[in-house]
């Protein structure tokens, strides 16, 4: 948690700029309550609300705030720890010093919360996009509204106005972001060196997590760690590491105080990659240096995307996959059947920051979307600023299925040499990812540089 002053500004201009969009009454934050798995004793590990925490730092459940849009003055409603918590939880500091530490000064019994809100007509009562069943169940019956209207009830005004916050970092909070980077690669570079033929995925799983938790971290999401990179998001982890195989960990870790790193490395289970892994490496590398070089404000991330996807295409034309001109194989979309998903999304408090408050308010601001396969699923389109913290992750993939999908139909034949693709049908996935931060002269990685030139990479798996 950082001092108070930081909740105190955060609050007075998430007011501010609600009356700048012309809102009153108040806004209403919630924290996370926690979410049994199958009965009320046994939870999941609890992680809170990534807006409550931006704005007022508590790691404690089930308890609301309530900010008047009128002075930025803020109340915290919930209940003391009773004796039964005391048995299973030991002492803990009372809401009314964990409020103090927010720059809150009054603390009110749950139950009265209803009065307060009843001061201000229901259009007047502000709140975010909830996504927890328990959160949507408790704040409906508090404004005695149906779920599904309360679901849809959320403040258009008040999302501009967390974005507008919560996207640009602040110094602090890049510093908290250094450090999750931090652990995130020495999570990456362990599993570089360590890594042997045998292991299972799991094995790799659990082996950067131990390192994550031996740092006081959780994990920001996930971990994806497989030699089936091909596919996207595989959380399986049933297969054996084989010598030829490429391994790719989609990993970070999570800061104590919630922010998140996200890296991904692809390396050799062996002490090299194989003759076509090589080449597609190479060009993956080609991929994340081009789309970095294009960073800087005011330039919308989509120009990087579409660089790094004309690098593919030409890289690919190169070893005789694709075909015509690399230009207009990008423009008709032919590339992305190897490059399916967006060229990154926001990091932050969360690892895909702010999602919850909605992909398209968050990434796009107002743009337009591309309906287009692969395009479409570029998170984050808009024009950089100085403070933004997103990732950059290229990937190339052969996706079987896919490729059969796009063969049968006829798609992109002009750009696409089927024929010389069954001779890399087989070559699965790869995925390089860092983390960086917009500044006023250009961009910036984020944590310690990992040199992920092929040479770098099969020079730390040939010393097992």
């Amino acid at each position: 948690m950082f001092e108070k002053k930081a909740y105190e500004s955060r609050r007075a201009k998430l007011a501010a700029l609600m009356r700048e969009r012309g809102g009153a009454g108040l806004i209403l934050l919630s924290a996370h309550s926690a979410s049994p798995i199958n009965y009320p004793d046994n939870c999941y590990p609890f992680r809170q609300d990534s807006n409550w925490l931006y704005f007022i730092g508590l790691n404690v459940p089930d308890i609301i705030a309530l900010i008047d849009i009128a002075d930025g003055r803020s109340l915290l409603f919930g209940d003391e720890a009773s004796m039964d918590d005391l048995i299973w939880t030991g002492p803990r500091p009372s809401l009314t010093e964990l409020a103090a530490a927010s720059g809150i000064d009054r603390v009110i019994p749950y139950s009265r919360a209803r009065e307060h809100i009843e001061r201000f007509p229901k259009q007047n009562i502000h709140y975010p996009p909830v996504c927890r069943g328990e959160t949507l169940l408790r704040l409906s019956a508090l404004l005695e509204t149906r779920v599904d209207e309360f679901r849809d009830g959320f403040s258009p005004a008040l999302i501009a106005s967390i974005i507008s916050l919560r996207e640009i970092k602040e110094e602090r909070e890049v510093a908290e972001m250094e450090k999750a980077v931090g652990v995130s690669a020495e999570m990456h570079r362990s599993l570089l060196a360590e890594l042997r033929p045998g292991w299972t995925e799991a094995e790799a799983a659990a082996h950067v997590q131990h390192i994550a938790a031996r740092r006081g971290c959780a994990l920001s999401f996930a971990t994806i760690a497989t030699v089936h990179g091909e596919v996207l998001h595989n959380h399986e982890r049933v297969s054996i590491c084989r010598e030829g195989d490429s391994f790719l960990l989609d990993a970070g870790a999570e800061s104590p105080s919630g922010y998140a790193g996200d890296l991904t490395s692809s390396f050799p289970v062996g002490p090299r990659f194989t003759g076509q892994k090589a080449e597609l490496y190479d060009i993956l590398l080609e991929m994340f240096k081009v789309a970095t070089a294009s960073l800087k404000p005011g330039i919308p991330f989509l120009d990087a995307h579409m660089a790094a996807s004309l690098a593919l295409a030409r890289g690919l034309g190169a070893l005789g996959i694709m075909k015509g001109n690399p230009e207009e194989a990008v423009r008709e979309g032919a590339h992305a059947l190897f490059f399916p998903h967006g060229l990154g999304h926001m990091i932050g408090l969360d690892v895909h920051d702010m999602e919850g408050l909605g992909e398209d308010n968050v990434g796009y601001a107002g743009q337009e979307r591309s309906r287009q396969f692969g395009l479409r699923s570029l998170r984050l389109a808009k024009t950089l600023k100085p403070g933004m913290v997103h990732s950059v992750e290229p990937g190339i993939y052969f996706i079987p299925g896919l490729i059969d999908m796009w063969e049968s139909a006829g798609l992109a034949s002009t750009y696409i040499d089927y024929t010389e693709l069954k001779r890399w049908r087989h070559s699965g996935g790869m995925r390089i990812e860092e983390d960086w931060l917009v500044t006023k002269e250009g961009c910036r990685r984020l944590g310690p540089f990992i040199d992920k030139s092929r040479k770098a990479v099969e020079t730390a798996r040939s010393r097992q």
